[in-house]
């Protein structure tokens, strides 16, 4: 299969994934939504693991390299579905979208890099979909604070990080699934301490009619890393990272499709979602 279909396949699901993690929020928590998806795919990608032919031979480094991303994909589901439950999915995904424009700001600043022509115009596409996105969001979110932003934000900052770490470590060793399931485990050892650090208020709250809409979260967004795992091993950065960027877009759409009773899209997320999509094609390509 093409890496772009398959980068559009992780776009898809990931939309999926918050689109019904803001439903099982409504009697449920982050934290418990983010053990579901956890255990999930421990389930699901070990299982397909030895279903199929078991534990490869590979070096040390990138499995070590995919273990560290584990623990990083971890605090980008704590942080995306706080993001999810407080702003909503429809906002939420577009900011956590903005993860080439951290990217191209530490290039800039830290490696002394000179912005293309796209990278300019994507910032300012990037910034102009953020402001539209969060404006007067306090009048359709009662409990809105302009802190809320940083959620999604901080997930965003995670993400930048992680294309390039396992598009390295796939060239040490081509094992998409086996390394998928690497970073569930360290997810879940993470997750563990997590827990055993959190004060009492943090607990887990299950809640039946959470329980379906979680697991479907889990399922979704499993699959979406397999799948950009899978996309990055065949495909360069800059052909799978546009594409797998729009989930903002599917994010919009499931929103205003499944979730009319929880959130409102109105004209300015929608003007919002797509200028920051559009913003992040133009740095990815211009990167």
């Amino acid at each position: 299969m093409p890496a772009h279909v398959i980068a559009l396949l992780t776009a898809i699901c990931y939309a999926c994934a918050l689109v019904s993690a803001r439903r099982g929020l409504k009697y449920s928590t982050p934290t418990t939504v983010t053990c579901v998806s956890v255990l999930v795919q421990i389930v699901m990608l070990w299982g397909a693991l030895f279903l199929s032919r078991g534990v490869p031979r590979v070096s040390w480094t990138p499995v070590l390299l995919f273990a560290f991303v584990g623990v990083t994909q971890l605090g980008v589901r704590l942080l995306a579905y706080t993001g999810v439950h407080k702003i909503g999915a429809s906002r939420s995904s577009a900011l956590q979208a903005t993860s080439p424009l951290i990217a191209a700001g530490i290039a800039i600043l830290f490696l002394r890099e000179r912005p293309s022509t796209e990278v300019i115009l994507g910032t300012f596409l990037v910034v102009i979909g953020i402001m539209l996105v969060s404006w007067r969001a306090e009048e359709q979110i009662a409990t809105f604070r302009w802190w809320h932003l940083l959620f999604p934000l901080g997930a965003a900052c995670l993400t930048g990080m992680n294309h390039p770490i396992r598009r390295y470590a796939l060239s040490l060793s081509n094992e998409p699934l086996f390394f998928s399931t690497v970073m569930g485990s360290a997810s879940a050892v993470f997750f563990l301490a997590f827990m055993a650090a959190s004060p009492p208020g943090d607990r887990l709250v299950w809640h039946r009619k959470a329980l379906w809409p979680f697991l479907l979260t889990g399922i979704a967004e499993t699959l979406s890393i397999l799948f950009i795992v899978t996309a990055l091993s065949v495909g360069s950065v800059v052909v799978v990272a546009p594409i797998a960027a729009t989930y903002p877009v599917w994010a919009l759409l499931g929103a205003a499709l499944f979730l009319r009773d929880l959130e409102r899209v109105n004209l300015m997320t929608v003007a919002g979602t797509l200028s920051v999509v559009v913003g992040t094609v133009a740095i990815y390509l211009g990167s």
